[in-house]
């Protein structure tokens, strides 16, 4: 009987540790060993595992013993720390606070998009590759999309503008964006300490000079990630991020123009399909709301003429749950890697 995986998810305490604690015991590595660990802020606090309920542990320096996989979803700082340990201990590292992008041999992987658009010479893992970094949700929902949508016409032109929530940041942002909130219906002077702006009630193409986090960073991070996917096999996308004043979830709004016209039914047979549901006209289109908790990319399509007729201008309405659906293509990117391990299946 082969003895069960043993996985460490490290930043167990972070809305990304969360969403993946719940979503692996619901994935072939539901059998396995977990041990959660955290930086000293959240040691001792109790977190449920599928049935069961565990401490968040300390890091400590064999804390990745036999371990098979681990996971970084917390603060990147805490990744730079402790993922040598990991590698070390010869660990199949899956980086989901993206801290080891751009380390040697760190390959940016979205194994759903791998089964749809195939990329001869593209890096693949191995046994000797040190982390995975699970590609940014945006560029995964894009390229998924776009290679579906160029299957029935060449795309001539495509460009997306790109909501993004609160909980991208974590939790301190979400907090901040509520305490705003309640500050300026009260009248009472707003916290900038995460933003160094104003996020309530309020979209924004950049945050202050003091913020802690940087919007043109992330926007770059998703067209750099859309390249590494396309590999030069799908259209350019123009990609413009905007931060909205929502907590999750989210939205993308691409225009396309193909070569050749299509019809409403042929664009939306075109993109259904595993990890994208398309929401008809007949439904209410995707929302913040709709897709939480949601595993797949909703979707709505429309003829930019308004008229339903064959035409090759399109708006596509997409909505993701960020943490969820990145979360997912995490567990994917772990379940490639498993296939590589000389113990390999899961059980």
């Amino acid at each position: 009987m082969t003895d069960p995986l043993k996985i460490v998810i490290v930043g167990a305490g972070s809305l990304r540790g969360h969403e993946l604690n719940d979503a692996l015991t619901e994935s072939p590595f539901a059998d396995a060993d977990f041990l959660l660990m955290d930086d000293e802020a959240e040691i001792g606090s109790l977190e449920a595992v599928g049935d069961e309920v565990t401490f968040v542990q300390r890091i400590e320096p064999g804390s990745f013993d036999r371990a098979d996989f681990v996971f970084f979803t917390g603060d990147p700082v805490l990744t730079g720390k402790h993922w040598q340990n990991a590698h070390r201990a010869q660990a199949s590292i899956v980086d989901l606070s993206a801290a080891l992008e751009g380390e040697p041999g760190v390959l940016v992987r979205a194994p759903w998009l791998e089964e749809t658009l195939e990329s001869p010479g593209k890096p693949a893992p191995n046994l000797e590759t040190p982390a995975v970094v699970p590609a940014h949700p945006v560029s995964v929902a894009l390229a998924l999309l776009l290679a579906r949508i160029g299957q029935t016409s060449a795309v001539r032109s495509a460009s997306a503008t790109v909501l993004e929530p609160a909980s991208e940041y974590g939790r301190a942002a979400m907090d901040e964006l509520h305490q705003q909130t309640v500050k300026l219906l009260s009248f009472q002077e707003l916290p900038k300490q995460v933003y160094d702006t104003q996020v309530a009630f309020n979209t924004n193409a950049a945050f202050g000079e003091s913020a802690r986090f940087s919007l043109a960073a992330s926007e770059s991070r998703i067209r750099r990630h859309y390249a590494l996917l396309a590999c030069g096999r799908l259209p350019e996308v123009g990609i413009q991020l905007l931060h909205a004043p929502v907590f999750h979830g989210y939205g993308i709004s691409l225009a396309i123009e193909l070569d050749t016209p299509a019809t409403i039914d042929q664009m939306e047979a075109a993109v259904a399909g595993e990890h994208v549901d398309v929401v008809t006209a007949e439904s209410e289109p995707p929302t913040n709301l709709s897709v939480a908790g949601q595993p797949d990319i909703l979707v709505r399509i429309r003829p930019r003429s308004g008229k339903n007729e064959d035409t090759t201008h399109f708006w596509i309405w997409a909505g993701l749950d960020n943490l969820r659906f990145a979360t997912l293509n995490g567990i994917a990117c772990a379940i490639e890697l498993n296939r590589l391990r000389p113990h390999g299946e899961v059980q």
